[in-house]
């Protein structure tokens, strides 16, 4: 989707329309809540709603006639997320759109009874959002962003691409439990792969690029930057970073390589908000969130940025280009 479009679409959708509701008397009015950890400027987010927005159309959703929308752009400010959230739940919506183990904790602390969707999640059944996949149990279920065993791949791709990598900083954001999780996969893969691990919290700016600058000090270095909202909040000075370092990082999300890191390895995130729209429709249309499973990604893609790779004076084996779902030149 086009930026001008989205913003067309998402600036209709973030009003409130009472004098179309009265227009359409016959047919019920739904709202729903949306709370996103970006501001609204955030392409990435703007990308991942015009997608929900525009799977819920063929589903008989038209926003303006039967359907509202209220969105909360709290950014990964936690105190702003707890307040959107309960602002949120002040307005008694048929529904919430969640995004991200950020934004769904403090919506169940404000609400045990308003159904919640959560097009991403990483471990949903360990920080108790859920009681199981396969029966959520409560008011919310939702999609999975990736089994975890996933993050150890990122490691392996790096150093199938950089053969002499003997040291990598792991960006994770600590206050996350997925966080926790996704450095303990990567140090486990690091032991078979005779990779030196240090974590890097991603809070603030300064820290970051100390870390960084630490790391170009010494030989055979490179990045994993693990997913999560700060992550996408500080993506675009991590990627200058690794930039100006000549340091290759590898990435859990398209954007980033599409914005000039040298290669991401990830769930396809827009198709699991197109997904959410359907468990969305259902719940609506009448469905209890406690009876809905919650389902993995069923897209991952590998995408490659030759030219980042070409600037780092790196050749990138043909056995990992033929498994590129992507290939950015």
């Amino acid at each position: 989707m086009k930026r001008r479009d989205f913003v067309t679409l998402l600036g209709v959708a973030a009003a409130a329309w009472p004098a179309v509701a009265r227009a359409q008397q016959g047919e019920r009015m739904r709202r729903i809540g949306v709370l996103l950890p970006a501001t609204a400027d955030d392409t990435v987010f703007q990308t991942r709603m015009g997608a929900f927005l525009q799977a819920l159309a063929p589903l008989g959703w038209s926003v303006g006639r039967n359907l509202q929308i209220d969105i909360r752009w709290a950014s990964a400010n936690a105190p702003e997320i707890r307040r959107h959230a309960q602002e949120l739940v002040a307005l008694a919506p048929d529904i919430i759109l969640a995004t991200g183990d950020s934004t769904i904790p403090p919506l169940l602390q404000a609400t045990r009874t308003i159904p919640i969707v959560f097009p991403i999640a990483a471990d949903p059944v360990v920080t108790g959002f859920v009681d199981s996949l396969a029966r959520p149990g409560g008011n919310a279920t939702g999609f999975m962003i990736f089994d975890y065993s996933m993050s150890g791949k990122w490691l392996e791709l790096l150093k199938e691409i950089v053969p002499g990598l003997s040291r990598v900083a792991v960006f994770r954001d600590a206050t996350q439990g997925s966080g926790t999780t996704q450095l303990a996969v990567i140090q486990a893969m690091a032991q078979s792969l005779r990779v030196e691990v240090s974590a890097v919290n991603l809070r603030e700016a300064g820290e970051i690029e100390r870390s960084v600058d630490a790391l170009a000090r010494v030989p055979n270095g490179g990045l994993v930057v693990t997913a999560g909202a700060a992550a996408i909040a500080h993506r675009n000075m991590i990627i200058t970073l690794a930039a100006r370092h000549k340091l290759p990082a590898v990435y859990w999300e398209r954007f980033f390589a599409a914005g000039g890191g040298l290669l991401s390895y990830g769930p396809d995130i827009v198709d699991n908000y197109r997904r959410a729209a359907g468990y969305v429709d259902r719940i609506l249309k009448g469905e209890k969130p406690a009876d809905l499973p919650v389902q993995a990604p069923t897209k991952y893609e590998l995408i490659i940025n030759l030219k980042t790779a070409k600037t780092l004076g790196l050749d990138v084996p043909s056995t990992v280009l033929a498994r590129a779902d992507e290939v950015i030149e």
